[in-house]
């Protein structure tokens, strides 16, 4: 690997929302990043998640991770509005409030346990009876025992996020190579080379592997990550028509700011099949009509995602062993809401170790 030019001092592998937010403040900060993308920026998961903001549903107990979950929903509001104003796009964000539904008594109580533990770290979850319910949320499921309503949770839309963050690197000076997949990783004391699927090898201080469903493809000795697919739906609506994240175990309802309502979802271990199954739409279709009537019986479009499975509760963050490689992936479904976290954890780390 003599012969490879220097390229950067941080190569970031994968422009999905952790990369590219990542590569922003690295570059903020002035160090010389380049990223690279294998398909089109932002194009994977990034492009088809629901951007549902809810740690309150995701994680059952106070732990480290649901920590550095709501240390991230936390820096959302300065981290929409200093991108927006960094790259002059709107970003659609709103702390909207999610609402977790239960159809028993005894998911009730499930729902009100899990609350209580996770008051422990200042989160605010408070029970919706289901006359309030029924007046809160017009066209909600009629025979439900209540909810828990999260007032600080929201939603935002990574395509908006997505477009800013391609301009803010820019401006910021970062490098962004698209159509150019690393076929392979090697590394010495000094730098890390990857190599091209072109033929080039490309040369930098430290690389970040941030290539979600695909990252561990870069080597056996990697920590495994592995793609679940999930469909989504999705329909025009009434801006203003649903005024909560509504969650009912692997059912969810999200509306835009726009009025554009998604719904999803379901887990399919099929590796890479990047086929829209019909039935599985129809199904979710039919899962979200019933918690809420006011959607359209058949959804205006159906798209799929590959969340990066990991066989751990939190994502791998930080340096792989004593290389000049880090490691950024396996966030699974909670890459949206953990992107600003992760890049501010990572940016710190890294400026310390150039």
């Amino acid at each position: 690997m003599a012969s490879a030019q220097p390229s950067a001092d941080v190569l970031i592998i994968g422009s999905g929302i952790v990369g590219a937010a990542l590569a922003w403040r690295l570059a903020q900060r002035g160090v010389h990043v380049t990223i690279v993308e294998a398909r089109q920026w932002g194009g994977e998961a990034s492009w088809a998640g629901a951007g549902m903001l809810v740690p309150g549903s995701e994680y059952e107990t106070a732990s480290d991770h649901m920590r550095f979950a709501l240390q991230s929903l936390s820096l959302y509001p300065s981290f929409v509005r200093e991108l927006s104003e960094a790259s002059g796009r709107p970003i659609d964000f709103t702390a909207c409030g999610s609402l977790e539904l239960a159809a028993t008594e005894a998911e009730l109580a499930s729902i009100a346990h899990r609350a209580a533990r996770q008051a422990e770290l200042g989160v605010r979850a408070e029970l919706v009876s289901p006359s309030h319910l029924q007046r809160l949320i017009p066209g909600i499921e009629p025979h439900l025992a209540g909810g828990y309503l999260y007032p600080a949770e929201g939603q935002v839309d990574p395509r908006t996020v997505m477009a800013a963050l391609r301009i803010a690197c820019g401006r910021a000076g970062a490098t962004v190579i698209e159509g150019e997949p690393v076929v392979a990783l090697e590394w010495d004391r000094a730098s890390l080379y990857a190599s091209m699927g072109s033929g080039k090898v490309r040369k930098a201080r430290c690389g970040v592997l941030a290539a979600g469903a695909w990252a561990s493809q870069l080597g056996k000795y990697l920590p495994p990550v592995y793609p679940v697919k999930g469909h989504l739906i999705g329909y025009p609506m009434d801006p203003g028509s649903l005024p909560h994240v509504l969650r009912y175990h692997h059912t969810y309802v999200v509306q835009r700011q726009s009025g554009y309502t998604i719904a999803g979802t379901n887990e399919e271990r099929s590796g890479y099949d990047r086929a829209v199954n019909p039935d599985a739409c129809l199904e979710i279709a039919a899962r979200a009509r019933k918690l809420w009537s006011l959607l359209p019986e058949r959804p205006a479009d159906t798209w799929i995602g590959f969340r990066p499975g990991v066989d751990s509760e939190g994502p791998h963050l930080g340096r792989w062993k004593d290389s000049p490689l880090w490691l950024a992936y396996g966030h699974y479904r909670n890459g949206i809401l953990l992107a600003p976290a992760t890049a501010e954890r990572l940016s710190l780390h890294i400026l310390a170790s150039l």
